[in-house]
């Protein structure tokens, strides 16, 4: 299901949207400028991998900086289709949010639904030495948001049957639960069929979204 807009009228313009986007593609057009040696290294500085946190013994802590790829992460993707994916999404959901919240408690918002995704997906994935990329667990935490702020919102919905597109107005509930339940079921089934995963961090994705919902009546504006 592709969402293609909802009934949710902006109040204000939605900068922290779009500054994230921007930087997401200003981060993506760099990436796609390196030559694969280099761009290999640069996602595995940047990106978080599970394993460096969990599986590798460190006596004396990591240092800090070890740490900022929880944030640095959230800027890359791993190609055109993961980019342009996320950024519709946050398009979307994110500027109506961002309404509800103000614009730096948005921002911070973000930030933090996105470290608390990746460390979902580290729990459900600790020996992975794969690294996670992407502004999909942040996104999820903003659907989890929307999914609380507005539950009576209407998408209209894009949905292929085989080469036939079909548009349907769903209930904003009915989309984002299915969208989670789909992320659930898929988490579920990776864990038992690694291969199954295909490079996707469900558990991210979940994790998420539970967070947004928690997080969002303390990022509220009063």
């Amino acid at each position: 299901m592709i969402p293609i807009k909802d009934t949710v009228p902006n109040r204000t313009y939605p900068l922290g949207t779009w500054l994230i986007i921007v930087l997401c593609g200003v981060v993506f057009y760099f990436e796609a400028s390196l030559p694969d040696d280099l761009l290999e290294e640069f996602i595995y500085y940047f990106g978080v991998v599970p394993a460096e946190y969990t599986w590798h013994h460190h006596p004396r802590g990591l240092p800090l900086i070890d740490y900022l790829s929880f944030v640095t992460t959230l800027f890359l993707h791993g190609g055109w289709l993961h980019f342009l994916g996320n950024m519709w999404f946050l398009k979307i959901f994110g500027s109506k949010v961002e309404d509800s919240l103000g614009h730096s408690r948005f921002l911070f918002f973000y930030v933090i639904s996105g470290v608390l995704a990746s460390i979902a997906f580290i729990y459900f994935g600790p020996r992975s030495s794969m690294p996670i990329i992407g502004a999909s667990g942040a996104i999820a935490g903003v659907m989890g948001a929307y999914y609380v702020l507005f539950p009576r919102a209407r998408i209209l919905t894009l949905i292929p049957i085989i080469i036939f597109p079909w548009f349907v107005e769903l209930p904003a509930v009915f989309f984002l639960g299915w969208w989670f339940l789909i992320q659930v079921f898929a988490g579920s089934v990776a864990q038992v069929l690694p291969a199954g995963g295909q490079g996707i961090a469900w558990w991210a994705h979940v994790g998420g979204f539970i967070s947004g919902i928690l997080l969002v009546p303390f990022f509220r504006k009063k």
